[in-house]
């Protein structure tokens, strides 16, 4: 059973008396009459093939309060674009796959290059943009939660959870978190979480300084997680990064648009499994080491913006910082897994550490070298703005290509 303290500056709503999720679900169904609740999910056509996403959609057709589902649908052929029509078609509630790499979202797509204002990389990030402006478009969904699609220890009580907080009338919410325990198969997962953010963090205030951004998101118990919820407002303004430093972006965006008590965070499983990527030790543009570059840019991004100035000179401070107190760290760790009978390789960890201590320079010099990069997509308020139809040119792409090869699966 989970503790009831609240230790940062956002609430955290625990998992206190583990209630049942038929009894959640019962409440949801009542609040989605006044606030309807909608799902995105952003999945690579791969992930269809793989072991969690067709338990996720197993799961999901139970789920009686969500009035849309918005799948965005990555690196498919119209072949596979078909195949995923089919797939998602057992799902009873209303839903629409984007195929972001057809023809007529392609064309949206450049239109959008021509003005500077469409995703930069290739990803989650763009996956994730495209999904809130169909959100936007269709009107359907007051409040929206996101999870990933390769979640292999999917419930439903998963979603119960990470949708409760917005979907409260009786809350004033306008963002919600998940958080869980990264445990399974026996080890203790979340290494950029556990050895990179968090040491990180605490190293930040250590070179910085107090700073209110940095309590803040020293105040989330697992800032990484894919999974989070939020009212449909929120998407008009928020600035999402397209790059590795999504989910640390997200926060940093709902930390400069809402006040701290806007937002909370919330346990929504007791353990929790995804595919892990590769630590990357030799590459620093793939798996986790490039996350870990992405990420430390996106800290050093929003603390420049709050007038903090960077040198060679802090970086190396940073770094030498950082190494000391991730190391205390994987001790700490140790001892964790020792006493609840679980697995810490020390070896992988410390050389772990010792990447993400490298790649800290690495992203320091990056951005001492290109200052004015700008990884963040627009607000979909200034596209709307450039081009006042786009939600409406949008939802008439997704409906159309939905429709038409719909009609070649009967």
């Amino acid at each position: 059973m989970a503790d009831f303290y609240q230790n940062g500056t956002v609430t955290t709503l625990h998992n206190l008396a583990q209630r049942e999720s038929a009894d959640m679900a019962a409440e949801l169904l009542e609040f989605s009459k006044k606030r309807p609740l909608g799902l995105i999910l952003p999945s690579l056509f791969s992930e269809l093939e793989g072991k969690a996403l067709p338990d996720i959609v197993s799961k999901l057709k139970g789920v009686e309060y969500l009035s849309e589902i918005v799948i965005g649908l990555d690196r498919a052929d119209l072949d596979q674009y078909k195949h995923a029509l089919s797939f998602f078609g057992e799902l009873p509630q209303h839903h629409k796959v984007l195929w972001n790499d057809g023809p007529r979202l392609q064309a949206i797509d450049a239109k959008l290059q021509e003005l500077g204002l469409a995703p930069k990389e290739l990803g989650k990030g763009r996956n994730v943009w495209y999904c809130m402006g169909y959100i936007l478009a269709s009107g359907k969904a007051e409040s929206i939660a996101l999870h990933d699609c390769d979640i292999l220890t999917y419930e439903r009580e998963l979603l119960d959870r990470l949708l409760y907080p917005v979907a409260n009338p009786l809350f004033n919410y306008e963002f919600s978190k998940g958080y869980y325990a990264r445990v399974a198969s026996g080890k203790i997962n979340g290494r950029v979480s556990r050895l990179l953010v968090t040491p990180l963090i605490k190293a930040l205030k250590k070179t910085v300084g107090h700073c209110d951004y940095l309590e803040y998101m020293d105040s989330f118990l697992y800032p990484l997680a894919g999974e989070f919820s939020f009212r449909r407002d929120v998407l008009s303004d928020i600035r999402i990064p397209s790059d590795w430093g999504l989910e640390i972006g997200v926060l940093s965006e709902m930390y400069r648009n809402y006040a701290p008590n806007r937002i909370c965070q919330v346990d929504i499983a007791a353990t929790y499994d995804h595919k892990h990527q590769d630590l990357s030790l030799d590459n620093d543009q793939g798996g986790l080491s490039k996350m870990s570059v992405d990420i430390t840019k996106s800290f050093i991004r929003k603390l420049a913006t709050q007038g903090e100035t960077f040198t060679s000179e802090k970086f190396r401070t940073l770094k030498a910082t950082y190494y000391r107190i991730a190391l205390d760290y994987v001790e700490t760790y140790r001892n964790d897994a020792m006493m609840n009978g679980l697995q810490l390789d020390i070896h992988n960890e410390e050389k772990a550490v010792e990447m993400f201590a490298e790649n800290i320079l690495t992203a320091g010099h990056t951005f001492l070298e290109q200052p004015m990069d700008t990884p963040f997509i627009p607000a979909w308020n200034r596209v709307v703005s450039a081009i006042p139809d786009i939600l409406s040119q949008l939802k008439e792409a997704v409906e159309l290509d939905n429709e038409e090869f719909s009609q070649s699966l009967k």
